[in-house]
């Protein structure tokens, strides 16, 4: 990424919507954004990619096959207009018995990733659950059992421009279990309730 060059655009652009980047409150904000920018859009750096650990169930002498589920927040940035778009995530998945349990703290991390770069949530969710899939199924015969994402977004790009009206956009993938049984799925949404 190069700041220099988002500085230099940044002062454009603050002219063209009829601003003075030589104005006390703004003197430095091109800068400010382009290092804000670095953070933002990491999903874009390769080097940044999360390490997913990933240990073999049973090791320890537990063989698990439960559900396992992991909530938080995330944010993004939409891709259409520029500006956020942010809420909640609820992640779930089966191990196989011969397979592998996933580090849970890597959940958020694949998340954040993933969330940093402009976006929209549907490729999103499936960017996410992807990756960690493969994770699980690298160097073993076994995948999971079955994995679920839901993600709730609000999108200020409907709710500050546009339409302007507040809401959640909701999207899911559901592979295995979740997506073929529908006990499975029933208890992941209780769970989640």
């Amino acid at each position: 990424m190069n700041n220099k060059k988002i500085e230099q655009l940044w002062k454009e652009l603050l002219i063209e919507i009829g601003e003075n980047p030589d104005r006390e409150g703004l003197k430095d904000t091109p800068k400010r954004v382009a290092k804000m920018y670095k953070e933002l859009f990491r999903g874009y750096d390769k080097t940044q990619e999360p390490k997913v650990t990933c240990f073999h169930n049973g090791a320890d002498g537990l063989v698990y096959d439960q559900m396992i589920t992991d909530t938080g927040d995330y944010y993004s940035q939409c891709e259409h207009h520029g500006v956020p778009f942010f809420g909640e995530y609820y992640f779930a998945y089966i191990p196989h018995p011969k397979g592998k349990i996933l580090g849970l703290s890597k959940v958020a991390r694949v998340v954040d990733y993933f969330s940093a770069k402009l976006q929209i949530q549907e490729r999103l969710v499936t960017d996410i659950v992807e990756y960690i899939w493969k994770e699980l199924s690298k160097d073993t015969d076994y995948s999971p059992i079955g994995m679920a994402l839901i993600m709730k977004g609000e999108h200020l790009c409907k709710t500050m421009r546009g339409a302007k009206k507040k809401g959640t956009m909701t999207t899911n993938i559901m592979k295995g279990r979740f997506k073929n049984d529908i006990n499975t799925r029933s208890e992941f949404l209780s769970l989640i309730k």
